[in-house]
């Protein structure tokens, strides 16, 4: 009787390293696909800032600038309310309400592509608006016609994020990773032909993000429409998408908010670097330290999302001891990324800064912030893995 009273000992549970191979296995295979396409997607930009950066100081600091406000008043804007399809579309699907699925997507384009209308007149008044918080006038100029240029690729980022959230729901990660670095792969011979072939400058470096944005729209657009797999999501009922949108935004209005905080961090340095003494010097800088670690940022979330995903299915699965493995598994594949790569930086730090300019000062400044950056890309690669979360997307 006494001893049915008693607790039952539990086993203790030990991660051999079969069990850690097994589970690094099946981490990689979903951190690998979400890893390429962040980056990705990312880079589109990078490369069009590289290649500005090498026309001139001015031109790298302008087209910086322009980068970080339309981040911050337009593609986080967009990134943020696309978000509220991950739980729409999430718990439609898994419900099997095929019409809702492809509803809530149609509504989610059309609500992005209306807000889209108003951030691009902000746009066109850009140099307006920096000029008077004190901005540089010639960078706010360069800026400012940067960012008209850029208008196409914020149409085309309103109908990319919606399509992605609807692949990514379904778990089509494939598709998304061919059409994407297809986008990438056509990008950066096009933004190096448009700014130095054709002699467009600033503008080319616009245009080619434009192009590429919606040739990866195209790309996923034709997927959905041709193959099987989309048969019972991509059907159009115009009642159903409108009496939507009510819906749609209210759940898009907190992942908005929760994403442009975290991104508007970012690019708010980046602008206020305008206020500094030497603002061409340092806003340059200061863009080429927070474009490395911002792209370091999504190969950590990669790594999160992918161990996010097996913790959410082992613990649904009542398997809380391996859903322990992942945790281990997934902060150790962390640790020795941010660490290789912060000592790859650090090794490369003299002449690191040469990717993004020509210019001698540039290189030397970076070069004397390449320490901060490692410690940066640790810490913030730490906090990305634990908290599982993107910031997006950007990009």
């Amino acid at each position: 009787m006494d001893q049915t009273l008693l607790p039952k000992e539990e086993k203790r549970w030990v991660l051999t390293w079969d069990a850690f191979v097994e589970e690094l296995r099946r981490v990689s295979c979903l951190a690998a696909p979400m890893m390429v396409v962040s980056v990705m997607l990312y880079f589109l930009q990078v490369v069009s800032v590289i290649m500005a950066g090498h026309l001139s100081e001015l031109s790298l600091s302008g087209v910086s600038m322009a980068t970080s406000f339309t981040n911050v008043t337009g593609f986080s804007l967009l990134a943020g309310f696309s978000g509220g399809l991950e739980t729409l579309c999430g718990q439609t699907y898994g419900a099997e309400q095929y019409k809702k699925f492809g509803s809530y997507t149609y509504c989610a384009i059309i609500s992005l592509i209306v807000i889209s209308i108003p951030v691009s007149v902000i746009w066109t008044f850009m140099d307006r608006l920096l000029i008077a918080v004190g901005i540089d006038s010639e960078i706010s100029t360069v800026a400012c016609k940067y960012a008209i240029w850029l208008v196409p690729a914020l149409f085309a980022f309103a109908v990319l994020q919606p399509l992605l959230r609807y692949f990514q729901t379904r778990s089509l990660i494939y598709p998304i990773l061919v059409s994407t670095c297809a986008a990438l792969c056509f990008h950066i011979p096009l933004c190096w032909a448009l700014v130095y072939k054709w002699e467009l400058g600033n503008i080319g470096g616009a245009l080619s993000i434009g192009v590429s944005y919606w040739l990866n729209v195209i790309l996923l657009v034709l997927y959905m429409v041709f193959s099987s797999s989309c048969e019972k999501t991509r059907g159009l009922y115009w009642d159903d998408i409108f009496s939507s949108i009510n819906k749609f935004f209210r759940f898009a209005f907190p992942s908005a908010v929760m994403i442009c905080l975290e991104w508007w961090v970012y690019e708010l340095v980046i602008l206020l670097s305008g206020l500094l003494p030497d603002p061409k010097l340092q806003t340059s800088v200061l863009s080429i330290c927070l474009a490395t670690t911002t792209l370091h940022y999504y190969v950590q979330y990669g790594i999160g999302a992918a161990g996010s995903t097996r913790i959410s299915n082992e613990l649904g699965a009542g398997n809380p001891q391996a859903a322990q493995a992942v945790v281990q598994v997934v902060l150790i594949m962390s640790l020795v990324e941010v660490v290789t790569v912060s000592l790859i930086l650090f090794s490369c730090r003299h002449i690191f800064g040469y990717a993004f300019s020509s210019e001698k000062r540039v290189v030397d400044y970076v070069d004397e912030l390449a320490p901060l950056m490692c410690l940066t890309i640790i810490m913030e690669g730490l906090q990305a893995v634990l908290s599982g979360q993107f910031p997006i997307t950007p990009d």
